[in-house]
């Protein structure tokens, strides 16, 4: 087992680029689709794939994950940057090395456990208040880092252990407005809280497909 320190994070580095990249296929097949992950080594699993990267963990560094950019999509300097402004801080992970392989560029950073909002809907979990307010409170502070939160929706927050934490900061160097964030929070409190909140009820996909489908036409028709 190897535990991640910013100490050992050359070693990681060196495990990544001789146990995963050599193995990592990964294909951007269309700008602005998540990019396919072709074949990855044994012992590596695919914990989700976006627009830029993917990212995968191993059995035997349960507490780090590794975000591989696919070949020509940009992005990994700015999350490289937002990581360094950032620093330490609950609500986030954080970035133990920054590499770049024979072309690959990769970030090792902390894992975060947890359910998405998108999920404890979903499943019928309960979303308490704080996690809002830690959510909150998590952006005030990248914005005080000359941050700007952006993509900021119910895949990319989580609770943990009753608290909320942030798990994708790939665009908070953009600085276009995005209001993901408030139309969620306006969501919550008009009809999570009055409605869910007591006894939450697991929801069908069809439910959170239409959700999902009817705020991108209100989106679009208020943009």
């Amino acid at each position: 087992m190897i535990v991640a320190t910013d100490r050992n994070a050359e070693q990681l580095a060196s495990w990544i680029e001789k146990e995963l990249l050599p193995g990592l296929v990964l294909e951007s097949v269309h700008n602005g689709e998540p990019i396919v992950v072709r074949n990855a080594p044994e012992g590596w699993k695919k914990l989700g794939a976006g627009n830029y990267a993917a990212v995968f963990a191993h059995s035997d560094a349960e507490d780090v994950v590794v975000k591989v950019y696919a070949p020509g999509r940009e992005g990994w300097e700015d999350e490289v940057e937002v990581y360094r402004r950032l620093g330490d801080h609950p609500a986030y992970s954080r970035c133990y090395y920054a590499g770049e392989w024979e072309g690959r560029k990769y970030l090792v950073m902390k894992r975060l456990h947890g359910t998405t909002l998108y999920e404890c809907v979903k499943q019928g979990i309960k979303i308490p208040k704080e996690v809002i307010d830690d959510i909150d409170a998590a952006l005030d502070y990248a914005r005080e880092r000359g941050l700007h939160p952006h993509d900021v929706h119910g895949k990319n927050v989580m609770v943990a252990d009753g608290r909320g934490i942030v798990v994708d900061v790939s665009d908070f160097l953009k600085t276009e407005p995005c209001l993901m964030w408030d139309d969620l929070k306006k969501a919550y409190n008009r009809f999570y809280m009055p409605f869910l909140s007591k006894a939450p009820v697991p929801m069908p996909d069809w439910v959170m497909n239409s959700v999902r489908k009817g705020y991108r036409l209100f989106r679009s028709a208020h943009s």
